[in-house]
């Protein structure tokens, strides 16, 4: 201290303020996708972002707004207890969650030292360089877990929470941190995220449920759900269900193809009766196909069953280990673990990707379809992947009244000249979500009429539920999607995908509140 002026004292600790005071700001920013994550499960995805997006704006306008009146009743003790409070949200968020209540995230602002620049600099640059230090911070946490959620305990949702904790303790370490001591107690005794599936467990297994796997993934959280009593399997992506089957049979039933519980994943299978243009019927043996989005693999299974070659594009391998391992998908099939607009750019460009006779695009992740595979664009990748007598079934999930999925129906209509438009079930009355539904577009790329071939036994697979599902029944008119909303867009194009999200907020909300019927609370708030 005797060589070092008062003034180059003060000036190192300023810098030493200003390191912890960045540091805070990456975990700050790094916790917020994390949030998304722990809410999504409970949630959905799109929900949760829209609600995580107010409470950004709101904390964050408060923490700046209020951060002189903060620091002289707080003073230190207030920055010191963030490692302890950090240590606590894993607690009371799984508290909180089981009443369905829903959590705000925790946004911190640092101030400089700044009264020398002048009274502009003192106001607007601690928050320019707040929020450009957090936006960087949170960007680079996002790139990380995109590749690594899942890998580890530490790098599951819950353990990311407590890896945080971590972090915040050696950047600001105080004897405060005994007060985490009771948090970590009581989540190692209540919390059912932590550890293996068994605490789950014995959390759902009164209504029913049985949770046979689970494993955080670039997708979602994905797990694997079973109901003793009615005798079903589900695969289960943040809160939206990727597809089940039927696991409880009548004695001497054996169908070929396990029976699916959702009628659409059996319509979309007759992407194989519509009749080619001209020529003699096709035949499965000399037939190939494409499937875009696999989920628990229902369509492609049964597709292999018939003696198609199939090829599947699925991004996310925990879906495609799972659906090998618990819901039978047959092995003899081509797997492209990989984004399928990369997919279809690559086969696009090379003379030697084959073409094929059927495309199944089935795509829908954590309560929403990603825009990206409906774009203008992509279709007309597709499109070029089609033979020119191919077929392509489309499933798409969302209200049929709202803008985006008009917006998609033209798209699609406009890439695929002959369209025919069916619903999952028929609207009843009594139904509050009658104008949501699952629909399959099926198209060809010529422009004759699109008709469909009579079924015959062996069709079915020896399945009730395709003789029930096969044959698609419940046509829409394509009328109904044929007006332009004032300011609206005919088509989705690529570079205008981000203008299509913020319609998706009403469509996600109602999926929300329709999968809240489909399976108990508990379920869901127990993940």
């Amino acid at each position: 201290m005797s060589n070092m002026s008062a003034e180059q004292f003060l000036r190192q600790v300023d810098v030493q303020r200003l390191g912890v005071g960045v540091a805070l700001l990456f975990l700050a920013a790094a916790y917020s996708p994390i949030s998304l994550l722990v809410l999504s499960p409970v949630y959905g995805s799109l929900p949760s972002h829209i609600f995580h997006g107010y409470g950004v704006t709101i904390f964050g306008a408060a923490g700046w707004f209020l951060k002189d009146q903060i620091q002289r009743r707080l003073g230190r003790v207030g920055g010191y207890m963030l490692p302890v409070l950090a240590f606590w949200v894993p607690t009371l968020q799984y508290f909180v969650m089981q009443q369905g209540s829903k959590l705000g995230t925790l946004r911190i602002q640092v101030g400089l030292n700044l009264e020398s620049q002048g009274d502009l600099v003192v106001e607007h640059v601690p928050m320019l360089g707040t929020y450009m230090v957090y936006s960087a911070g949170e960007h680079i946490a996002r790139a990380i877990l995109s590749w690594m959620i899942g890998f580890t305990f530490f790098f599951t949702r819950t353990g990311l929470q407590y890896l945080i904790a971590v972090f915040y303790s050696a950047t600001l370490p105080s004897k405060w941190l005994v007060l985490a001591i009771p948090s970590l107690l009581m989540s190692m005794t209540f919390n059912v995220h932590l550890g293996s599936p068994a605490a789950a467990n014995h959390a759902i297994q009164s209504e029913g449920y049985t949770l046979l796997a689970r494993q955080d993934s670039s997708t979602g959280y994905i797990s694997v759900l079973e109901n003793q009593h009615d005798g079903f399997r589900v695969m289960r992506c943040d809160h939206s269900l990727l597809g089940g089957q039927w696991t409880k049979t009548a004695r001497g039933y054996r169908p070929e193809v396990d029976d699916p519980i959702y009628a659409v994943f059996a319509m979309l299978e007759a992407v194989r009766l519509v009749e080619p243009d001209h020529g003699a019927p096709r035949v499965d043996a000399h037939s190939n196909a494409l499937v875009i989005g696999l989920g628990i693999g229902t369509t492609p299974s049964a597709l292999i069953k018939h003696g198609i070659e199939t090829t599947v594009v699925e991004l996310d391998p925990v879906v495609h280990r799972f659906a090998t391992e618990y819901f039978n998908l047959p092995s003899n099939h081509i797997a492209a673990i990989e984004d399928a607009t990369k997919f279809v750019k690559r086969s696009q460009a090379s003379a030697k990707a084959p073409r094929y006779d059927y495309i199944v695009h089935d795509v829908f992740t954590g309560g929403t379809e990603p825009a990206e595979l409906f774009t203008i664009e992509f279709l007309r990748g597709l499109s070029s992947l089609l033979k020119d007598d191919g077929v392509i079934a489309i499933n798409y999930a969302g209200d049929i009244t709202l803008y985006p999925t008009g917006l998609i129906v033209r798209t699609i209509q406009t890439v695929f000249p002959s369209c025919r438009i069916f619903r999952e079930e028929p609207p009843t009355e009594e139904d509050q979500d009658a104008n949501f539904t699952n629909m399959v577009l099926f198209c060809k790329k010529s422009a004759g009429k699109l008709r469909f071939r009579d079924p015959v036994q062996e069709d079915y697979l020896r399945s009730k539920s395709r003789e029930s599902y096969l044959v698609p029944k419940h046509e829409l008119n394509p009328a109904l999607f044929a007006t332009v909303p004032k300011n609206g867009r005919h088509c989705l194009i690529a570079k205008e995908v981000k203008r299509l999200h913020k319609f998706q907020d009403r469509g996600a909300l109602e999926h929300w509140a329709i999968m809240r019927k489909v399976l108990p609370d508990a379920v869901w708030e127990n993940w």
